[in-house]
């Protein structure tokens, strides 16, 4: 089951708007918004990587990442099925 993010992206978007908006430091903020500092100062990264004025993966990039990585997963698990299956049918087939 997918987890949701326990802030919504315009929540997240708007802590970072008000960061550099205001003369808050992110301490401050974070106390504020309720949010961990740490938190914050991800999302502010995560906005100048999605901006092009950070280098890293975007977030469409790291969404992207996480459905290839899941479905690798599961393309793995249905492959090990399947040569299990095999080696079961042709062993049966050899007894008969």
């Amino acid at each position: 089951m997918p987890k949701t993010p326990p802030y919504s992206r315009e929540f997240r978007e708007e802590a970072v708007r008000l960061l550099r908006s205001s003369e808050r430091t992110v301490p401050q903020l974070a106390c504020e918004l309720g949010c961990s500092p740490q938190s914050l100062r991800n999302w502010a990264k995560q906005v100048d990587v999605d901006e092009g004025q950070a280098a890293g993966l975007t977030s469409d990039e790291r969404e992207e990442l996480r459905r290839l990585r899941r479905e690798n997963r599961i393309l793995a698990e249905e492959r090990e099925i399947l040569r299990k299956a095999a080696a079961f049918f042709a062993k049966e087939g050899g007894t008969r």
